[in-house]
């Protein structure tokens, strides 16, 4: 007999079972078996946790996250659909018990209970399961929020090996039985994110703050300027306000921002009402450094601070080396990376504060040789993504859809956790068709009417219409991860058809773009007239992907990348590109100095964090402004931190050969410098490379990797065997736990 008893979680002695459980962490053995076809005996290593279905609460948190945006006081949501979590999923689980186990249930919405196959009475808090195989279903229905469900028993607890569906396909026939669960019900694993306690409500998530004070105090026109130091994010704080009247608050990231009270881009206005001595916060949070206050004569305070908002985490990654300026200059970059990494990776902090593909995507290079956080890098491609049916682009933007497709790969190589592709596969496919569906005649894509063709924010004239070289580009990458993809999945169908894509417009790109003239892509074709303008956008990312061979690779390094008279690159977001494709062409030294002379100039003007545009030829005024806006330039944007990847990739060398650095390679490049040192994160512990110009030292706590290396001189190593590859090139093993020590003579 099944004992129900209904008894509230919230109860004194509940709490301290609770905390007495948790405090003692008591993990027992998993025994192996398939959860979704044979009933397992399950006692769990791993605690319980908040479930939902997977991507639901990405989307619903990214909503939320998204519209908070405001422009001078007005409520700005994005362009483009936004889609909604499923209201009802049922969550299941089949067990084999070797002794009765109690299981508490805790649950976000309005749900019923299932035990082998009966609805159980109400809506139980509290059930006892005898010994033996048993199926428990929990539907869960919550339309404000996502439906969520916490179980808690000694054998019996939520993780990610239940199984969830948003549709159970149920039926019943004329005498009103119920049918079993159909066979035509899509299944797929639940997902979670450190909710692991029964009143830690995932609905009721906010990011943890800390106080902050002000560096100065400025009393300026009619009001005071008060100046934080640095670039931040948060909540500004008046301490013992009283009186009664308009409390008029202006943020600026600089300080001519802040003052200006007309072009200011964010700004609040409290009305008070005989407030008595108290603490006031901001409801909303707010990105500046400099805050103007000014209020009416009846309205006092006392001080003014902020609670910094920020999302924990650990910098895994470093870099030093005798170069001051790169030090200050990997700094700054990691602090934008921080502020930028919420939630979700976001673009800006003062505006957009939107997810948007192209940034997120190098945010995610950025974040695996930084903080290495692979649950955010999950969160913003579930919430980009969305739901199915696909009415545009991903953020509108055709590029922006590639770059999704692109950063799905990158993490099966970082993380080497497959669990992403199999959750998220069929959107892949659904996505890719609605681009297969938009080609043009010759199999190519071009903008169609609510395409946004982005590319670059470019200080030249570019056209966007007709078949554009760079999206081509983009979209054959794109093709080859979804056969990539397809054959992690065992789609051998799709597989081929994707290859077979991929490889017909290859040959188009070289076909129709590349000029022989020239020695370089040009840039379109309209109407089957091909330009003769060569931009970068084509060329650098040819190289990046390795579509050149060693003649077309030298052509466009020396008539587009090296070329003094070629058109130039003004922003961060394609510097990321542009320099990235230079190193891989062992062009470091060259990158070195363009790091100092682009993010350094950057410092040398005061940034404190890194900019959306920095163009050395323009001066105040114009330094600040955007879009026709006087301040509409984000000083703060994730695609200015990508000196993280570059150092971190190309100068540590540090990359993944086989998915989650199972073998990588370590070829470190001192472009100049005379040491560097650094770690770079991997799922499994660190890579810990130092170079000078007579030692190199690595050690890592994962994998199999290869150190390649140059050398003028014989190079020893005591602890492994060197391998003269062709010249003056090296390599050598290197196991894990084991450090390498190399000395050589390297090559300037």
């Amino acid at each position: 007999m099944i004992e129900i008893k209904l008894q509230k979680m919230d109860t004194p002695c509940w709490r301290n079972t609770l905390t007495a459980l948790n405090k003692a962490k008591i993990f027992i053995v998993v025994l192996i078996g398939l959860l979704s076809i044979v009933p397992t005996e399950v006692v769990h290593a791993q605690q319980a946790t908040w479930i939902w279905y997977p991507g639901d609460y990405s989307i619903w948190l990214g909503n939320k996250v998204q519209n908070r945006r405001t422009e001078r006081g007005t409520f700005f949501p994005p362009f483009w659909k936004m889609d909604s979590h499923y209201v009802l999923v049922e969550f299941s689980h089949k067990y084999k018990l070797s002794a009765p186990d109690t299981i508490d249930i805790k649950v976000e919405g309005k749900y019923n209970v299932k035990l082998d196959g009966k609805l159980l009475f109400g809506s139980p808090e509290k059930i006892v399961i005898p010994a033996g195989l048993h199926s428990l279903n929990i539907k869960v229905y919550n339309q404000a929020s996502v439906p969520a469900l916490f179980v808690q028993g000694k054998a019996i607890q939520s993780d990610d090996s239940w199984k969830v569906t948003y549709e159970d396909k149920e039926w019943i026939d004329s005498s009103g039985k119920a049918s079993d669960t159909s066979s035509g019900t899509v299944y797929v694993h639940a997902a979670s994110w450190n909710f692991n306690s029964p009143d830690n409500l995932p609905s009721k998530f906010k990011l943890p703050t800390q106080p902050m004070p002000v560096v100065s105090v400025i009393h300026k026109n009619n009001g005071i300027l008060y100046d934080f130091g640095k670039e931040t994010f948060g909540y500004v704080k008046f301490h013992g306000l009283k009186g009664k009247g308009t409390l008029n608050v202006y943020y600026g990231e600089s300080a001519d921002e802040a003052l200006s009270v007309d072009h200011c881009e964010t700004l609040d206005r409290f009305h008070v009402k005989n407030a008595i001595a108290k603490d006031f916060t901001a409801p909303d949070s707010k990105a500046f450094r400099y805050v103007y206050v000014e209020k009416g004569n009846s309205l006092s305070y006392d001080s003014v601070s902020m609670q910094y908002e920020y999302l924990p985490l650990e910098y895994k990654g470093s870099f030093r080396c005798n170069d001051d300026q790169i030090n200050k200059i990997w700094d700054v970059a990691a602090y934008t990376l921080h502020l930028t990494t919420r939630e979700f990776f976001l673009d800006g902090i003062k505006r957009d504060r939107w997810m948007w593909s192209g940034d997120a995507y190098q945010s995610y290079l950025m974040n695996y040789y930084l903080f290495f956080n692979s649950p955010a890098v999950r969160r913003t491609t579930f919430a980009l993504r969305g739901k199915d049916p696909v009415t545009s682009h991903i953020n509108t933007i055709m590029d922006y859809t590639f770059y999704w497709f692109m950063g799905i790969y990158d993490y099966y190589q970082y993380t080497g956790d497959k669990k992403l592709i199999v959750q998220l596969y069929p959107r892949m496919k659904s996505l890719m068709d609605f681009c297969l569906s938009r080609r043009d005649s010759a199999g190519m894509m071009q903008g169609l009417a609510g395409d946004w063709v982005f590319i670059d924010w470019a200080d030249f004239k570019m056209s966007k219409a007709g078949e554009v070289s760079f999206e081509q580009l983009l979209f054959c990458r794109s093709l080859e991860t979804m056969a990539t993809c397809a054959k992690l999945m065992d789609d051998s169908g799709s597989e081929k058809l994707y290859t077979k894509l991929a490889a017909d417009l290859k040959t188009k790109l070289f076909t129709v773009f590349w000029s022989d003239k020239q020695n370089a892509f040009v840039h379109n074709r309209v109407k089957g007239v091909v330009s003769t303008q060569v931009t970068p956008y084509t060329n650098i990312f040819a190289v990046l992907f390795n579509y050149l061979n060693p003649e077309k690779r030298e052509a466009v390094k020396e008539n587009v990348l090296l070329n003094p008279d070629a058109l130039k690159i003004t922003t961060p977001y394609m510097q990321f590109y542009n320099l990235s494709a230079l190193c891989s062409l062992g062009e470091q030294k060259y990158v070195l100095n363009q790091i100092r002379d682009y993010w350094g100039g950057m410092l040398k003007l005061g940034a404190t964090s890194f900019w959306e545009k920095y163009n050395p030829k323009e001066k105040y005024p114009q330094l600040l402004s955007m879009y026709g806006r006087p301040f509409g330039k984000s000083l703060c944007h994730a695609w200015g931190a990508s000196p993280i990847y570059l150092l971190g990739r190309y100068f540590l060398g540090v990359k993944p050969v086989k998915p989650g650095y199972q073998s990588y390679t370590v070829e470190p490049s001192l472009g100049g410098l005379q040491w560097m040192e650094g770690d770079v994160p991997t799922p499994n512990g660190k890579i810990h490379v130092y170079c000078s110009t007579k030692e190199i030292k690595v050690k890592s706590d994962t994998g199999t990797g290869t150190l390649r290396f140059r050398s003028l001189s014989t190079p020893v190593c005591k602890t492994a065997t060197i391998k003269k590859i062709a010249g003056n090139q090296y390599e050598l093993a290197i196991n894990k736990d084991q450090e390498v020590v190399v000395k050589y003579k390297s090559v300037k």
